[in-house]
């Protein structure tokens, strides 16, 4: 229960960040692109990988911490559901070639994104 306590404040978190930073990009983006998922998954999937390579080479923290900020903040924070309901949008909008460079930009860029955050980290620590 305890465990459950803290993924659920950590999803609180991430989840109304992750509405910030979209209600922001759209507004000053527009509604013609998901700028906001695309957004937070990148930015999402770096911290990700950058908080992962920090508790392993450096910080010893409780499970509950880990919890609170993997599946937690992060989990809330990233939105691979509703990138998958973006995709579907734009198919059904029959907006193939847009749907194809989200879908493709999403996974690249986020992808890339965690394996920066891992060399950052990587990087500093060894300085």
């Amino acid at each position: 229960m305890k465990t459950l306590l803290f993924v659920a404040m950590g999803g609180a978190v991430g989840a109304s960040l992750r509405l910030l930073s979209v209600q922001y990009l759209t507004r000053i983006l527009g509604l013609g692109f998901p700028y906001g998922t695309l957004f937070v998954n990148i930015v999402g999937s770096f911290a990700m990988g950058a908080l992962v390579e920090l508790l392993a080479q450096r910080y010893q923290l409780s499970p509950e911490t880990k919890i609170f900020l993997t599946t937690g903040l992060l989990g809330g924070f990233t939105t691979f559901s509703t990138f998958s309901l973006d995709a579907a949008l734009m198919i059904e909008k029959k907006q193939f070639a847009l749907s194809a460079l989200y879908m493709g930009s999403s996974v690249i860029l986020s992808v890339s994104a965690l394996f920066a955050g891992l060399w950052m980290v990587r990087t500093l620590l060894v300085s």
